[in-house]
């Protein structure tokens, strides 16, 4: 089970429409598909989503860094060997999606190799997930259009909402026409990608007080260190940290300063392994996690409900494994489904992706 080669490949495939929100918007898909190949031949894959507005990864710089330092560090080590993995890819700063596909790529690979699922391999709770739809910013009418559609079509009835724009009277708006539109029935909570400032965040969520909202996710950055701490204080709904806990000292920063009161985690970007640390954490902690999106494609999503199917804490809520239902076309052979609201994890061993090689074909950018 010796690792002999590293790949990543940058491919591109347009969305349906652009996924926006208070710190970029989202047009194509340009993504990285990583791939490991073992001694025994066995071929493990998962997909490396750039986001330089929240991580200063791009298309290029995710490649590189795989092909002129991750790949030499862990070619020759055992699949089993993943603390020396860990270690190896933790030696560079940054760069969290490509050391996280690269993670994961090893974890599918190690699961083909014993013939067990990743979701086995990581703690088998059940194998399957309430499904979270994201929201991008849009006109009032046409966001509850959208969430009617992917209750009716798909079963989805928990929404997370993009907020964070000036002034807050245009995020407070929607929200209040999704739940006259949508009813009481369906789950909603707002994420801001710190497009406000704490005192903005503060208004907008007195305003919203009346519309049940589950969460807030990251409404002001962490860096308005007092800010935030002081508008954590004040909410009576948990306040979830995403782009601000990377890692597992970060969550401990936020959680023990008061700054976070649930955590996003996203396999995206810390693979399986930190991603394992950071649910040990919470839990011992005693915080909420809620399964996140990069907006990832059906492979990163297909990761995101392997690692949320494994624990009980993580697959209590809905986790947001849609998005890639806005993409024209994806790179699995056999596509996801969502069904009554719920996401499946593949039962096979490892991830139970497969590669269409005719799309990679087309899709690629090398």
């Amino acid at each position: 089970m010796k690792i002999t080669r590293v790949e990543a490949i940058p491919f591109a495939i347009p969305y349906r429409k652009p996924l926006k929100f208070a710190s970029g918007e989202v047009h194509v898909a340009e993504h990285v598909l990583v791939r490991v190949t073992t001694d025994d031949g066995v071929v493990g894959v998962a997909e490396a989503p750039p986001r330089p507005f929240t991580y200063g990864e791009t298309q290029v710089g995710i490649v590189a860094v795989i092909d002129t330092i991750f790949a030499g560090q862990v070619v020759g080590l055992d699949l089993m060997e993943r603390e020396q993995i860990h270690t190896r890819l933790s030696r560079t700063i940054g760069n969290p999606t490509a050391k996280s596909a690269l993670d994961m790529a090893i974890w599918d690979a190690l699961g083909q190799s014993l013939g067990y699922s990743v979701t086995e391999l990581l703690g088998g709770y059940t194998d399957r997930m309430h499904v979270s739809h994201m929201l991008g910013f849009d006109e009032p009418a046409a966001m509850v259009a959208e969430a009617e559609r992917m209750r009716d079509t798909y079963g989805i009835t928990t929404f997370k909402v993009k907020v964070g724009r000036h002034p807050y009277r245009l995020d407070t708006a929607v929200v209040r026409a999704l739940r006259e539109g949508l009813g009481d029935e369906v789950e909603l909570y707002v994420d801001g990608n710190r497009g406000w400032s704490a005192s903005e965040s503060a208004r907008a969520m007195a305003e919203m007080a009346d519309l049940g909202l589950t969460f807030a996710e990251e409404l002001c950055p962490a860096d308005d260190v007092l800010g935030r701490r002081w508008l954590v204080q004040q909410l009576d709904v948990p306040f979830i940290a995403d782009e601000s806990v990377v890692t597992p000292a970060e969550v401990t920063r936020e959680v023990l300063g008061g700054s976070a009161t649930a955590i996003s985690i996203k396999t995206a970007r810390t693979g399986f392994t930190t991603s394992r640390r950071v649910h040990h954490l919470a839990e011992g902690l005693g915080v909420e996690l809620v399964m996140g999106n990069q907006i990832d494609g059906q492979l990163g999503s297909l990761c995101s409900v392997a690692f949320g199917a494994a624990f009980e804490l993580t697959s209590r809520r809905a986790g947001e494994l849609s998005n890639f239902l806005d993409m024209t076309d994806d790179l699995l052979a056999d596509p996801l489904e969502i069904h009554g609201g719920q996401l499946v994890a593949r039962s096979g061993p490892g991830l139970g992706a497969v590669i269409d090689p005719d799309k990679l074909a087309r899709y690629r950018q090398d």
